[in-house]
């Protein structure tokens, strides 16, 4: 792996403020100090413009109070955002995305078990052409039952689901071109999402090993039933990513096959009665026959009610139903067509 240290080939020559370093933290008043020696000097030997957003999700301890005291010493490069109440971290993600400045946008814990060094060797792999980096954290420092083997599971259930094939989507520690991250809404906890979701843009996406620490201070605010909410969330992301503009293709294919097993139960039981003579009115295969039926024409409404509701979205927003990366032309057959009758 390249120097985290060494000379990076430029991003983009033109870009006022190279990096932003996003940092959602909570309840991390021990790792704080840590965090702001280690990070300004990763940045610092980096040779770029860079800030530092610091987004503070509801901390009781005494966290704000030391970042309040990081920002007054180095205004110039770091930025304190603080919330009200603890609102989880994609909102964290969220709120410094909306911020940042810089060309490339990097994440990292405050824990400290994401090593800052490694931010160069993201910004190496950027500058090779890729839209996002994500680190894979090869060598975890943590309990393999309840933290690695969940995370294993996990890792290679959202791989194929969505298609995108990444060892570690838990790693907080990622890169992303600036253009990718405008185009991505967040909500609900999908930050660990977002190479996944960005994937339906077309970016390219990479992963790198990268340095895994145990952990210094405090406690993981991370446990067993985060990985049910994963799962919920991953169906959440399948949908927004296979049908999002064409939810009747799901709900309507889910209501075509129960009408169509409905109504050949129907059938079945009409020759039993009409061939047969046999009684089919205490037989529960008439209700479930019914039943079938009705939820396939549930099914069909709600899939109808959802493209209603899709063309309404992006029809009143004027919002595209596709991302351009570049455009070749010649502009001056290009004028000639506007001025075309």
């Amino acid at each position: 792996m390249p120097d985290a240290g060494a000379a990076l080939p430029p991003i983009a020559a033109t870009d006022a403020l190279a990096v932003s370093v996003v940092v959602p933290l909570y309840n991390e008043e021990e790792s704080i100090p840590a965090l702001q020696t280690q990070l300004t000097a990763a940045l610092a030997a980096l040779n770029r413009p860079f800030e530092i957003i610091v987004v503070d999700d509801g901390s009781r301890d005494n966290s704000f109070a030391l970042l309040r005291a990081w920002q007054a010493q180095d205004p110039a490069h770091v930025r304190v955002v603080r919330f009200r109440r603890n609102f989880g971290q994609t909102a964290a993600f969220a709120a410094g995305f909306s911020r940042a400045r810089g060309a490339v946008i990097v994440t990292i814990d405050a824990d400290l078990q994401n090593d800052p060094a490694d931010i160069g060797l993201l910004l190496a792999k950027i500058a090779e052409g890729y839209d996002v980096v994500s680190g894979w954290r090869v060598q975890r420092q943590d309990a393999a039952l309840s933290r690695r083997l969940p995370s294993h599971i996990a890792n290679a259930l959202i791989s194929r689901v969505t298609g995108v094939a990444l060892h570690d989507y838990g790693c907080s520690l990622k890169a992303y071109r600036r253009e990718v991250l405008q185009n991505v809404k967040l909500y609900g906890e999908l930050h660990r999402f977002i190479p996944a979701i960005a994937s339906w843009m077309g970016t390219e996406v990479a992963e790198i090993p990268v340095n895994h620490r145990a952990r210094q201070f405090g406690r993981s605010k991370y446990n067993l039933s985060r990985t049910f909410r994963v799962i919920l969330d991953l169906i959440t992301v399948r949908f927004l990513l296979g049908y999002a503009t064409r939810p009747l293709h799901v709900f309507g294919g889910i209501g075509l096959a129960m009408g169509a097993l409905g109504t050949a139960i129907g059938f079945y039981l009409t020759y039993l009665k009409l061939v047969l003579g046999q009684s089919i009115g205490s037989r529960p295969l008439l209700l479930l026959a019914v039943l079938l039926v009705m939820l396939g024409v549930q099914m069909m409404s709600i899939g109808l009610l959802g493209e209603m509701t899709m063309r309404t979205y992006y029809e009143t927003q004027d919002k595209p139903i596709f991302v351009i990366r570049e455009v070749l032309e010649n502009h001056a057959t290009e004028q000639e067509a506007k001025q075309a009758p």
